[in-house]
């Protein structure tokens, strides 16, 4: 019994020394991003196996430019969109993932009774449920910050759990504390996915709009930053008109962004 104790306590004290390992790894490579920029994310290396296991062949395209050679356009069309306030908090918005979390409930809840209610009409009639298949998933919400979406694509695969949540939170305050918000935006809108194979922003404005980002209009930016949350469906119809609609409200509220 002793024995067996020991042996548990020794194999608890190697996890908390892995762990605290990965935390130190985590913490060099984001001291390094100070001054040298990153050559891929662990989303970008994902994205490539997905392509070369799925189609075979890769189509890529991402071209790193300096902060100053991204249009201001983007960068406040960008936080104006995903992060109203980026150059203020400290990497979480905590409101804005409590109310997140709350409609995600909502939404299970929501789902679950439609799910109830389909099996039961499919019992009373098979034929009906080969038409009507029960939800599965309710849509979840997100509410991530520009410094925990960079977080995740840097390090972290895509699975949903508390652990990889709460390495999240940690890489975030890592990023936060070693890193200022203008090279933060920066590796950001140079790493986040516009497209199938499309990372970058001067990417992104060459498929898009056939120029650079520097020279990025207000509209054309307000654009890019709305196809950021679904860019694989936007990108079939970049000027759909919920793009468009959408596109107008971030312009109105570009003025008031403050870019650091």
């Amino acid at each position: 019994m002793k024995r067996a104790t020991t042996s548990a306590w020794r194999f608890l004290a190697l996890l908390v020394v892995c762990a605290l390992a990965l935390q130190v790894a985590f913490a060099l490579r984001i001291a390094l991003m100070a001054i040298v920029d990153p050559q891929s994310t662990s989303f970008q290396r994902s994205e490539i196996w997905r392509l070369l296991t799925e189609q075979h062949h890769v189509r890529w395209s991402q071209d790193w430019v300096g902060n100053a050679q991204i249009s201001p356009n983007l960068k406040r069309a960008v936080i104006a969109s995903e992060d109203a306030g980026f150059a203020e908090h400290s990497g979480i918005e905590w409101d804005a993932l409590e109310k997140a979390w709350e409609r995600n409930q909502k939404a299970e809840a929501r789902v679950s009774k439609i799910n109830e209610r389909l099996e039961k009409q499919a019992l009373k009639s098979p034929a009906a449920a080969d038409v009507k298949k029960p939800l599965r998933e309710p849509k979840v919400v997100g509410g991530s910050t520009i410094t925990q979406q960079l977080a995740k694509n840097l390090f972290l695969a895509g699975e949903r759990s508390l652990p990889r949540k709460a390495q999240e939170f940690v890489i975030t305050f890592m990023l936060e504390a070693m890193l200022n918000k203008q090279r933060i935006l920066e590796i950001y809108l140079n790493n986040v996915e516009w497209g199938e194979g499309v990372f970058g922003a001067e990417a992104a404005a060459r498929h898009y709009f056939h120029g650079p980002a520097a020279q990025l209009s207000p509209t054309a930016a307000a654009r890019l930053a709305v196809m950021l949350p679904a860019p694989k469906r936007f990108e079939k119809r970049p000027d759909s008109p919920y793009v468009m609609s959408r596109a107008a409200t971030v312009v109105a509220r570009m003025g008031a962004v403050e870019v650091p």
